[in-house]
């Protein structure tokens, strides 16, 4: 695939793809290069895409590499029939891709009043924004326990998170820290598990408080962030606000936020 930049508008660049891997066959990730004038806060999102046509075609992406690192990386579903994402998954190194110039997004810890427990609830590519914030040395400055869930249909569809919170506890700049503050709960709703069943339903009969060693959600200590299926982010953000929390934004920061953008 190739991008000829005459064509490009000048709200997107055209990166190059440095890396893509296959985790199964509905979830893959990929790595493409930075421009030097490119900046974002951990937990934003970004238009990404490819040409069809003369006319660009943009998708949000939540971004999947910290704010510091030197390529951005990106976590994505499969779907055959969509119109970017049944382009995307063929996408090969070398290849390009492109980038909006304006990030922005919500799922920030700017967003957030300061806590003690930080909550990062996920179902499928959700955890994408999450795999920025838990490589941010702010995330442990801010708050002493960090836990981060990701639901899946299956126990396959689990490696990605598996060896994202596996490589962050071995990073060099937040390794000591995510060792000390990180936990992580996986859970898949289509197969027999240790934890098996929809976060919301772990939530609520107490399994998953029992299982990370916490408390019930309390605003006066807890600070949440839901990133996943319409569904999920629907039936968690009620859970939150029955129990007390008030949403954030970069305004105003509160008890919870919540990601609102999609891909195909």
């Amino acid at each position: 695939m190739s991008t000829e930049s005459a064509q490009l508008p000048k709200s997107v660049t055209s990166e190059r793809v440095i890396d893509v891997r296959h985790w199964t066959d509905r979830l893959f990730s990929f790595r493409i290069t930075r421009p030097a004038s490119f900046r974002f806060r951990s937990g934003e999102f970004v238009m990404l895409g490819l040409m069809n046509g003369e006319k660009p075609l943009l998708r949000a992406y939540s971004i999947a590499s910290p704010a510091w690192d030197d390529a951005l990386d990106f976590f994505s579903i499969k779907v055959p029939e969509g119109p970017l994402t049944g382009r995307l998954q063929s996408i090969q190194a070398n290849d390009n891709l492109l980038l909006g110039r304006k990030p922005t997004g919500t799922l920030v810890l700017d967003a957030l009043r300061p806590g003690k427990n930080l909550y990062l609830l996920s179902t499928g590519t959700g955890i994408a924004p999450f795999a920025s914030i838990i490589r941010d040395p702010d995330t442990y400055a801010n708050f002493e326990r960090v836990i981060v869930t990701h639901t899946c249909r299956e126990i396959a569809e689990l490696a990605y998170g598996q060896k994202l919170v596996d490589d962050v506890k071995e990073d060099p700049l937040v390794g000591e820290e995510a060792t000390a503050q990180l936990e992580y709960f996986g859970s898949v709703t289509r197969e027999d598990y240790v934890n098996m069943g929809r976060i919301t339903h772990l939530i609520e009969n107490g399994h998953f408080f029992k299982t990370v060693g916490t408390e019930p959600f309390d605003p006066e200590r807890d600070r949440v962030m839901i990133c996943g299926s319409m569904g999920m982010i629907r039936d968690v953000r009620a859970l939150v606000e029955n129990a007390g929390f008030i949403e954030g934004a970069n305004s105003k920061p509160g008890d919870f936020v919540v990601e609102k953008s999609f891909v195909d």
